[in-house]
């Protein structure tokens, strides 16, 4: 098989491209506390900011724009450099084109075998 590693290699996108692991989106229909309401996606987000994990629950308005497959799968996201070269260069599918959610970042939301992954790029001042 090419490209294949073992159990214990990390994936590509950490040891050749150097993508780092923001969190895992899961989709849930139930209400959480302390949800914050994006109203230009209809989508509550919660848990993210207590997580230790990187954990983020997303309940979606029936009418939210999102397409189907990033509300009805789970994300695992991810902090690239550039945005744009990424989507360029990649095996990925774009499901959802750059966009800014807010203040210092911009995401894309792509699928690559099936898979739902957020690409997330903070601008240099929201950098760590």
């Amino acid at each position: 098989m090419e490209n294949s590693r073992q159990d214990n290699e990390l994936p590509q996108c950490y040891t050749e491209w150097g993508w780092q692991y923001h969190h895992l989106g899961i989709p849930t229909t139930e209400k959480r506390k302390d949800e914050s309401y994006l109203p230009q996606f209809k989508l509550y987000v919660s848990g993210f900011p207590s997580s230790p994990f990187g954990v983020e629950w997303m309940r979606y308005e029936p009418d939210s724009p999102i397409d189907e497959r990033v509300r009805a799968r789970p994300h695992i996201a991810f902090v690239v450099n550039d945005l744009d070269y990424e989507l360029a260069i990649r095996p990925v599918e774009v499901i959802t084109p750059p966009n800014l959610p807010s203040d210092g970042l911009r995401v894309a939301m792509v699928a690559h075998d099936g898979a739902v992954i957020e690409l997330m790029e903070f601008s240099k001042s929201n950098k760590r």
